[in-house]
């Protein structure tokens, strides 16, 4: 899972995200609303977490900008704000969760991982439809053609969930080898390539597109 953190406080933006390496998520750390919104446009994330009050451009103010261009990554306040008003704000302003300043790392975790279920789950549709014939289904992580019940590859695996997290989008090869790889492990463009030709195996033609230079696009078949 990839998390762009937005946090103006050092210290604290250190701890939150060695603490999210340290559970295995992938953390980009930025200190003004303006760099955040920056990177929202190179990069693709699954998750937003934001200071509201930082530099240069306001925590409320971006994400309002964000959902403005059709961004709807999940997105988390952390903020010093609790007044009500300041709460109401927030989420009118496009936020998945809000909050309240100080707090336990452990909690921040676990909304997180109820963001994650929510997220993937696609307004908690158990089945994901690819092409007129076939499906993904969520819970037991499987293709479903017909009675046809098939189960991929490790690799090939993580590769399809994340395409379809961002469907119609170019995902980088970077996208791709931080999520199908663990921090342990050393990925390669020859071993991307190979993952990738073999899901193209189960999948409609033309369904993953070449990105020449940069990555793919996957496009789902669904009228």
């Amino acid at each position: 899972m990839n998390i762009l953190l937005l946090e103006d406080d050092i210290g604290l933006a250190d701890i939150i995200s060695e603490y999210l390496q340290d559970n295995d998520f992938d953390v980009d750390l930025v200190y003004d609303g303006e760099e955040a919104l920056s990177l929202s446009y190179e990069k693709h994330y699954d998750l937003y977490i934001l200071d509201v009050n930082v530099p240069i451009l306001k925590g409320f103010e971006l994400l309002q900008m964000m959902r403005k261009n059709g961004d709807k990554t999940p997105a988390i306040y952390i903020t010093s704000l609790n007044d009500i008003e300041d709460v109401k704000k927030g989420f009118e302003s496009g936020a998945d969760d809000y909050m309240k300043k100080p707090f336990e790392l452990t909690e921040l975790l676990l909304r997180i991982r109820n963001i994650q279920k929510r997220s993937f789950a696609q307004q908690r549709s158990s089945r994901i439809q690819i092409d007129k014939e076939l499906f993904f289904d969520i819970e037991n992580e499987l293709l479903i053609r017909g009675e046809e019940k098939i189960s991929l590859p490790p690799k090939e695996l993580k590769a399809l969930k994340y395409f379809l997290r961002h469907p119609n989008k170019i995902v980088t090869f970077e996208d791709l080898y931080r999520t199908m790889w663990e921090y342990h492990e050393s990925g390669s463009s020859d071993a991307l390539r190979a993952h990738i030709k073999n899901l193209r195996k189960y999948l409609s033609t033309d369904m993953i597109q070449n990105i020449r230079g940069t990555g793919y696009r996957f496009i789902p078949k669904v009228s």
